[in-house]
């Protein structure tokens, strides 16, 4: 069974061929795992694209995503994916930035990359220079900072709930109703090192109490002393323990009771005498024959 993902043919001289239509604008190219990534500069981003897209016929502008370097002094790699339908082939073009440079926008080669630049500025905060509708398009209106970025906290910095006293949505800080629990991975068997919340008041060691030992048996009598009193056992039906009159009507027969078999018989000693089978009346026929 082959990869579920689109085969992508490689194309003999195609870093040399776009290499030489990007021209002056190439930065870096790296050939990786059969993918092609070409860095541009950023003042040189909207005529690099519409080349790759005359020259090289790269048609469509697949993708748009970003990834954040807090080390680096341009901390932000805005990633383009391109894909040629003549050729059957990707590349990807990437452009560097920092949080107050703008990148030129590729909305007049593309229009759809409208909705895609908006996706990066929400998430990482990248500017768009030439985008008539640069807003926020995966968060809320509210929404404070932009949460793919690397320095952005897991709780954010805004919440927002219903008030029932101004009967409307509202924002406010986050408010944290406890403290972040410490995870030490130890094996809840082994017990743990420190005292949970609630365990100050348990008088008992840090870690799972051990079982209560079984009781012991009881001990034996001593030599000389009478035993315990035998419990009674019914040995047979009469023996009722109800007192002598129900012990008289449990030692009567019942005449539905089945007969008990002969010692010796011609089937076999101890078998059962076989019932003698019930006599038949003939119907009367007509004329009284």
């Amino acid at each position: 069974m082959g990869h579920p993902a689109p085969k992508i043919a490689v194309i003999d001289g195609i870093a040399d061929e776009i290499a030489g239509v990007l021209g002056a604008s190439l930065i870096e190219t790296v050939d990786h795992a059969d993918e092609l990534s070409f860095t541009v500069a950023r003042d040189e981003l909207v005529a690099a694209m519409t080349a790759l897209r005359d020259k090289a016929q790269y048609q469509q502008l697949m993708e748009v995503a970003g990834v954040d370097y807090p080390e680096r002094p341009d901390r932000f790699e805005v990633c383009y994916h391109l894909l040629s339908v003549t050729r059957n082939h990707r590349i990807r073009v990437k452009v560097s930035t920092d949080e107050d440079t703008p990148v030129p926008s590729v909305t007049g080669i593309w229009p759809v990359a409208g909705w895609l630049e908006r996706e990066v500025f929400d998430m990482y905060g990248v500017v768009f220079s030439g985008n008539t509708d640069l807003r926020r398009i995966l968060t809320d209106y509210g929404f404070k900072g932009h949460p793919q970025r690397k320095d952005f906290p897991l709780t954010g910095y805004v919440e927002l709930r219903y008030s029932e006293e101004d009967k409307r949505v509202v924002y406010e800080p986050v408010r944290l109703a406890q403290d972040f629990r410490s995870f030490d991975f130890m094996s809840p068997w082994e017990g743990a090192q420190y005292v949970l919340p609630g365990d100050e008041k348990a008088a008992q060691a840090p870690g799972a109490p051990s079982p209560a030992p079984a009781p012991p048996p009881p001990p034996a009598p001593p030599k000389g002393e009478p035993a315990a009193p035998k419990p009674k056992v019914t040995e047979k039906p009469s023996d009722t323990g109800a007192g002598e009159p129900a012990n008289s009507e449990a030692a009567k027969k019942s005449a539905r009771a089945p007969r008990k078999p002969k010692a010796e018989t011609a089937t076999g000693e101890g078998a059962a005498v076989p019932e003698k089978p019930k006599r038949t009346r003939k119907p009367k026929t007509e004329g009284g024959a």
